[in-house]
């Protein structure tokens, strides 16, 4: 164990000093210090015995000839390993999480029983279409909702994520302009959108040029008209933006890309901020992927796929991957695919995904919009309004808000390292933070900020809980503001102490492997073990 990797511990920690023979375990509390679980058991050891006549099961040639090279644990020693692991992770269900631009929000229960329920949580998609309808009644009525929520024409239910919808909707623009003939390389991104807009936007084969932030950064419109010409396939505007406002001139930036001819792609990983109040189809917005865990509290990560439909304008809806969900005349449902479509959609640009979609994903969302309604959904925007607009404005005192004067926020608070002490920056209030029992907030983006801090507190959270974070930043801003030299090495209460993040970013360890035994050093096998 050595300070540069186990948070906190110094030689004169030791209870005779630096020289002693003291054994440091690394342990704290109840918190305690977890080795990796090869350091645990051995792969010549398993956690059962077996006799040596064990008969082999009749495996024929697929029995295993070869050393397995696991660790044999016990199922008591497993169990406290994932188990301690699992409480080195901050979590939603622990604590506010303050992550601005991709946030994590509560995930209420009562969606998770439904996505359980037998039909959902069983259904297989190579299932006889007669068998899962009440599967594909659950998707249309999603599909429905986020229609009649976005003012739009259609949707596409089949990506997979937020950049999975957002290379749907530009693959429909794609294949608009093909429809027509018309052969345009470029695609317009303000600098205020999201970090995928533009890579999403290359990968699908279009030159990106940037559109200026006016200083109380939102998108310069002027800017924007002088740059339309027929080469401009259209832009991509990212609403609420990531400077966490609303683009008040949506409205004309849509007219004049249409009146250029070209198409308006909005990232509405934000909708969350507008969602009951502003349908994206009245601003003119032809495609528009909702990020379901954001808005619709469906899971972010760590249990397979997401989902990110897209919702489509008129002009855009010919063009729509395979496959979805069509209601017959009958009141029934069947998918449409390759073998129909040129019938039933003759002009789709073709498939993004084996099969339909997220079915847990779709579940949840459905059950939330359900269980809120529609003065329910209006609800969320004014909350999550009010949270980010509460955080920036008892902050903005101790914290640079470089968008403050620009009236009120939307879904989140930005602040900047500005006015910090000499030789401290945004990564120290960071680090700090984590003491404090939070996860940080995003650092470093959107790029327009120098040192940039993004609070998003979404609406779930109560006055009570952001109060205290609130009082958790103003303590660490007021430390790096005088300068505090200890905050220069937090966190000091973390299971690990502070990385150097350029050194793990360029020579990570991503692959663990036996350490030499040193000379004379007993094997494993004599030293105890499974």
């Amino acid at each position: 164990m050595t300070a540069l990797n186990r948070a906190g511990w110094r030689p004169e920690m030791t209870a005779g000093g630096a020289d002693d023979n003291v054994t440091f375990t690394g342990n704290r509390a109840l918190m305690l210090e977890e080795p990796l679980i090869f350091e645990i058991g051995s792969s010549e050891t398993t956690g059962v015995d077996f006799d040596e006549e064990t008969p082999v099961a009749d495996l024929g040639n697929l029995a295993r000839s070869t050393p397995i090279g696991l660790p044999g644990l016990s199922e008591s020693e497993t169990v406290r390993h994932y188990t301690r692991l699992s409480r080195q992770n901050y979590a939603i269900d622990l604590g506010l999480f303050p992550l601005g631009s991709c946030t994590m929000k509560h995930n209420p229960r009562l969606n998770e029983k439904v996505a359980r329920m037998p039909g959902f949580a069983d259904a297989h998609p190579l299932q006889p279409q007669e068998t899962v309808q009440g599967a594909y009644a659950v998707i249309h009525e999603l599909a429905e909702w986020l229609v009649t929520l976005t003012g739009m024409h259609s949707v596409a239910m089949s990506p997979k994520a937020g950049a999975h919808g957002e290379l749907c909707g530009i693959l429909c623009i794609k294949a608009a302009l093909e429809a027509r003939g018309d052969d345009r390389r470029v695609l317009l991104v303000p600098e205020s959108a999201h970090g995928t807009n533009p890579a999403t936007a290359a990968f699908a084969g279009f030159s990106v040029e940037d559109i200026p932030a006016t200083a109380e950064g939102r998108v310069d419109l002027a800017a924007l008209k002088a740059r339309l010409g027929p080469d401009v396939a259209g832009v991509m505007v990212t609403n609420p933006n990531t400077c966490g406002l609303f683009e008040r001139d949506m409205k004309a930036i849509s007219d004049a890309v249409h009146a250029a001819g070209g198409y308006v792609y909005c990232d509405g990983a934000n909708f969350n901020a507008i969602v009951g109040r502003v349908r994206p189809g009245d601003l003119g917005v032809d495609a528009m992927h909702i990020n379901l865990h954001k808005t619709f509290s469906t899971p972010h990560g760590g249990g397979g796929p997401g989902s990110g439909p897209v919702v489509l304008s008129e002009a855009l809806a010919p063009f729509a991957p395979l496959p979805f969900v069509a209601k017959q005349a009958d009141g029934g449902f069947r998918l449409i695919e390759e073998e129909n479509a040129g019938e039933d959609h003759p002009e789709t640009f073709g498939r993004m995904t084996a099969f339909h979609g997220q079915m847990g994903m779709f579940t949840r969302a459905l059950t939330y919009i359900l269980s809120h309604g529609a003065d329910g959904l209006k609800q969320v925007a004014e909350d999550a309004v009010l949270n980010a607009n509460y955080i920036l404005r008892n902050l903005e005192d101790v914290l640079d808000a470089p968008f403050g004067f620009s009236g009120p926020c939307m879904h989140e608070a930005l602040f900047s390292d500005k006015g910090l002490a000499e030789g401290f920056s945004t990564l120290d209030v960071a680090k700090g933070l984590i003491d404090e029992g939070y996860h940080p907030m995003t650092v470093y983006f959107p790029l327009v900020v120098h040192g940039a801090m993004l609070v998003e507190p979404t609406e779930t959270e109560s006055k009570a809980v952001l109060d205290q974070f609130i009082g958790a930043l103003r303590s660490i801003a007021l430390r790096a503001k005088n300068g505090d030299p200890a905050l220069k090495s937090a966190p000091h209460f973390a299971p690990r102490a502070r990385l150097d993040e350029t050194k793990a970013a360029r020579n990570p360890v991503l692959a663990w492997s036996e350490p030499a035994a040193a000379p004379g050093a007993p094997v494993a096998s004599e030293v105890g073990g499974g």
